[in-house]
C-alpha cells in the first residue's frame, strides 16, 4: 500500500512553566483509501495530532510526511500548497462564511490551487452532489441543517481530491440521525481512494472506521490496525 499520510518520533512541547508535552514521540502510518479513528480522554493529544499531521502546527521534533513528501521544514507558503493539494478538513465548527451559498463556500477552499473561477464552481458543485446536496447548492447556511452545513463542509474537504481528509470531532455539533449520516459520507470516501483519519469521542464513529488508534498522554497506547512494516 502508499503511505499517504506518515508520522516519525512526532513530538509537541508548548513553552510555559511548566513545559507541556501534548506529544511524545508519536509514530503513526495511515494508507491511500484507509479509515482511521483516533480516540482518547480529553488531553491526550488527539486534536494536537490532527493539527501537526495536517501542517496546521509544526513538530517540535520528528518527521511529518505528507504523500512521501517531508513537511516539517517548508515554509509557510509551501505548507500552503501541501494544504491544498494533499489535504481536506472538516471540523466540528463548519466554518462556513454566511454571506455564501453552499457553491461559493466549496468554492472558496479551492482558491489556493489557482483554478479559474469556472472550474472551481464545477468543482464545488460535483463535491456537492457526491455528498448528497444537488438540490441545495444555492442555499447559504442559515437555510441549511446542521447536517446539510457538515456536508457542505465535507464537499469543501473533498472538492480538491485530496489523498487524506482530517476531521476533527465532526458529528460533534449533529444529532444522532445527523451524525450517522456523516459517518456514513465519511466511511464512504476511502472507496474513492481518499484515506480519512477521524479524532472523536463517538464509539458509533469509531466502529465505521477500519481502524482505532488510542492516546494517552500525548502517546500511542494501541492501535488495532497497525501492520508491523
Amino acid at each position: 500500500m502508499t503511505a499517504v499520510l506518515e508520522i516519525s518520533g512526532v513530538s509537541k512541547r508548548y513553552p510555559g512553566s511548566p513545559e507541556v508535552t501534548a506529544l511524545a514521540g508519536v509514530d503513526l502510518r495511515i494508507d491511500a483509501a484507509e479509515r482511521a479513528a483516533v480516540l482518547g480522554p480529553s488531553g491526550s493529544g488527539k486534536t494536537t495530532l490532527l493539527h501537526v499531521a495536517g501542517t496546521l502546527e509544526r513538530p517540535s521534533a520528528g518527521a511529518v510526511r505528507i504523500s512521501g513528501e517531508e513537511v516539517s521544514a517548508l515554509s509557510d507558503a509551501e505548507l500552503s500548497g501541501v494544504r491544498a493539494r494533499r489535504l481536506g478538513f472538516v471540523f466540528q465548527a463548519f466554518h462556513l462564511l454566511d454571506h455564501l451559498d453552499a457553491v461559493q463556500n466549496v468554492a472558496l477552499g479551492l482558491l489556493y490551487r489557482g483554478l479559474p473561477a469556472r472550474h472551481r464552481r464545477a468543482a464545488a458543485v460535483e463535491a456537492l452532489e457526491r455528498v448528497g446536496l444537488g438540490h441545495r447548492l444555492g442555499h447559504r447556511p442559515a437555510r441549511l441543517s446542521g447536517g446539510e452545513r457538515q456536508r457542505v463542509a465535507i464537499a469543501r474537504a473533498v472538492a480538491g481530491h485530496p489523498d487524506v481528509v482530517l476531521a476533527d470531532e465532526p458529528t460533534g455539533n449533529l444529532d444522532s440521525a445527523a451524525g450517522a449520516e456523516i459517518i456514513a459520507l465519511l466511511a464512504a470516501l476511502a472507496n474513492d481512494g481518499t484515506a480519512v483519519v477521524v479524532v472523536t469521542h463517538d464509539r458509533a464513529v469509531a466502529a465505521a472506521m477500519d481502524r482505532r488508534v488510542v492516546m494517552r498522554d500525548g502517546r500511542v497506547v494501541s492501535d488495532d490496525g497497525a501492520v508491523p512494516r
